[in-house]
């Protein structure tokens, strides 16, 4: 059935097929040049940290196995690894001392933070030693004035949050993981989520970071200039690097000032053909006061319904609506913000010229639990999808028009394999979420999805992975995305910070 993908790029699939064999006999490979871990380097880990930072099943710490299972398994569980050891350093200085320990011995080491993605980065592949960042969650400053934040990497990012909440100020990305997710990770993964559209990438808001390189040394660029035009940009390196050139142990990061005034606008659809139409509307009538505008699928709407058995609008309202839209908006005047609405509304709704709707139906929050609500149900999807059985996860970009034929070629590919495909994500940076929740993982499902949902995306010039990283999932896939100069570039990065192959290894860049 592979051979039956997009006809142009067919020739891809074999490729693609020998590649998946190929990496993972080159990942073996490649570890297997690096040493493993032995009761010494335990021994010594334990003049760095107290032991009570250290998990491991080696003397002379002699743990459970269980203890060290939520570190090594990725919370989908689908991505285990065997790591004897996790350690949890404090400091930057105690990274350092690890690190130098490591590259001595060539003992492959992952870092890690709050293992909440999405595509096996934050787990082993073999026995590497786990270096989480958890206890690393000092906030270092916070300048009210610039908005600029210096942190540890540990940090939780919803702890940021409520940090700058009575200095009126808020993160400039938000994420569904924000409970649990650590703002070193998110710069490591370079995370976009839901406020992108208003603020930008982190490649924007982070303005330094501190890393501490593979052999140890520490790249102190923890600078809170906005502007610094002395070079190169080292930081950008680390932004999206998945730790493969290094550990980020610090971050200064812009945060814009905490709107005044908040609404939230969920929409339903007659069919996705009038989306477009409602987001160019959107960013007209709206302008500078719209912050995100999502999108998601019927499919999607009744998986979180059945699920959480919240309703966000009337089913008379929804009727046959194919398609749904959260629009956010934050100002600093909710006179002129409303004002701002109800034209778009009327807009939406047709107007008086006689125009046809381009929406069923439409509810406005009018106080914040009803914000909180409306927002709820959105964030909802992936939690209701893993809740339904083992959810395979694709996070691609792709032209905003190609959403639904996207996601309705996946449902064609496996849609009598699975129980359900649901399709949602960001309008404003073309971030489709495609999700196919099946009984469980299995071989033949991994088979039919790729290469080619990669395939689709290759023939729209798109990205294979738009905020999730490459992590373990993807690397043989890197070439949909990335020209053979572009990944001969990558590796070379790689080879210049990490000529041994500690740093996380096996992921990102293809071996």
């Amino acid at each position: 059935m592979l051979t039956r993908s997009i006809g142009r790029i067919r020739p891809n699939v074999v490729r693609s097929l020998r590649q998946s064999a190929l990496i993972g006999q080159a990942q073996g490979r490649k570890l297997s040049t690096l040493n493993k871990l032995e009761p010494r380097d335990v021994e010594h880990f334990a003049t760095i940290l107290p032991k009570t930072s250290i998990l491991s099943t080696l003397p002379p710490i002699h743990g459970s196995a269980d203890d060290l299972d939520p570190f090594n398994s990725d919370w989908m569980g689908k991505y285990v690894g065997q790591s004897q050891c996790v350690l949890k350093p404090r400091t930057t200085e105690e990274v350092s001392k690890i690190m130098k320990w490591c590259w001595e011995r060539r003992i492959p080491v992952v870092p890690q933070g709050g293992n909440t993605g999405l595509v096996g980065g934050s787990v082993p592949i073999g026995s590497e030693v786990i270096l989480n960042l958890s206890n690393m969650n000092k906030i270092r400053k916070f300048d009210p004035i610039s908005g600029i934040l210096v942190c540890d990497a540990g940090c939780i990012l919803e702890s940021l949050s409520e940090f700058l909440a009575p200095h009126k100020h808020i993160m400039p990305l938000d994420l569904g993981a924000k409970g649990s997710c650590q703002i070193g990770g998110n710069v490591s993964t370079n995370a976009g989520g839901l406020r992108l559209l208003r603020y930008g990438s982190l490649h924007g808001t982070v303005l330094g970071l501190e890393v501490v390189l593979p052999d140890g040394r520490i790249m102190d660029q923890l600078t809170t200039l906005r502007k610094d035009n002395t070079g190169y940009d080292l930081k950008q390196l680390f932004i999206g690097a998945e730790g493969t050139l290094g550990v980020v142990t610090g971050v200064s990061i812009l945060t814009p000032a905490a709107p005044i005034a908040q609404q939230a606008i969920f929409l339903a659809l007659p069919s996705f053909a009038t989306l477009p139409k409602v987001y160019q509307a959107a960013k007209q009538h709206l302008s500078e006061i719209i912050s995100a505008f999502e999108y998601f699928d019927r499919q999607s709407y009744d998986l979180v319904s059945g699920h959480t058995g919240a309703k966000a609008l009337e089913d008379s309202e929804i009727g046959d609506s194919q398609a749904f839209v959260l629009i956010e908006t934050s100002g600093g005047d909710a006179n002129h913000d409303e004002e701002k609405v109800n034209n778009l509304l009327e807009a939406l709704y047709g107007g008086a010229d006689g125009e046809e709707a381009l929406i069923n139906s439409g509810t406005l929050s009018q106080s914040p639990p009803q914000f909180a609500s409306l927002w709820a149900f959105r964030e909802g999807i992936a939690e209701a999808a893993g809740k339904s059985g083992k959810v395979y996860k694709y996070d691609i970009s792709v032209p905003v028009s190609e959403f639904v034929n996207t996601t309705n070629r996946v449902r064609e590919r496996v849609g009598h394999k699975v129980k359900e495909v649901v399709g949602y994500g960001h309008v404003g940076d073309g971030n489709l979420h495609i999700n196919v929740i099946a009984e469980t993982y299995t071989k033949e499902i991994e088979e039919l999805l790729e290469p080619f949902i990669y395939e689709v995306v290759a023939s729209h010039r798109g990205s294979i992975s738009a905020e999730h990283g490459i992590g373990k999932m993807k690397p043989q896939h890197l070439h949909y995305s990335k020209d053979a100069v572009s990944i001969d570039l990558m590796k070379k990065i790689k080879q210049l910070f990490d000529e041994r192959g500690i740093m996380n290894p096996g992921k990102v860049v293809p071996m």
